[in-house]
């Protein structure tokens, strides 16, 4: 009886594959722009302004992450793009943090 439930499993597996997996998204950092940022049309901006400051901190090889002044320039960058809808975000958080 085992052996008949085994084989039935298997050939269940083999002919109906499941993926248990999700589709893996990326995101081109350097083609958002301020409007998609804002507007949480990619994803939730924080995410966004994480990455970003992870880049350019790495960029200048700072590996301290100072949670107040994260805080302080996501709202910089959130600020800035709500006035520049068509910049390139990318370009908008260079010109702000890449000092």
């Amino acid at each position: 009886m085992f052996k008949a439930g085994a084989v039935v499993v298997a050939l269940c597996l083999a002919f109906f594959p499941c993926s248990l997996g999700q589709a893996q998204v990326t995101i081109d950092v350097s083609k958002i722009t301020c409007d998609q940022y804002v507007g949480m049309k990619i994803t939730d901006y924080k995410y966004i302004a994480l990455w970003l400051s992870g880049y350019f901190n790495g960029r200048k090889g700072n590996l301290l992450v100072d949670p107040q002044k994260f805080s302080a320039d996501t709202e910089k960058l959130y600020q800035y793009c709500l006035g520049r809808p068509d910049v390139i975000l990318f370009k908008a958080a260079g010109d702000l943090f890449d000092k």
